[in-house]
């Protein structure tokens, strides 16, 4: 497979991947305590966190032949 097919299939995957975790943190969110502490905690968590279920797909997307 060409690095051209396999970064625009990964771009999709990522935008696809994107559009659920924001909505999901989001959702996640409103549920969260009102207390400033506790949404910060929460906001700076989801906010690392989901870069580190791409990683494998960045790996694959700019992987060599």
């Amino acid at each position: 497979m060409s690095a051209r097919v396999r970064k625009a299939i990964g771009g999709v995957g990522i935008l696809a991947f994107l559009g659920v975790y924001i909505w999901l943190a989001a959702t996640l969110g409103g549920m969260v305590p009102d207390l400033w502490f506790v949404r910060l905690a929460f906001y700076a968590v989801a906010g690392v966190a989901w870069g580190v279920p791409l990683i494998p797909l960045i790996i694959w997307m700019n992987r060599g032949r």
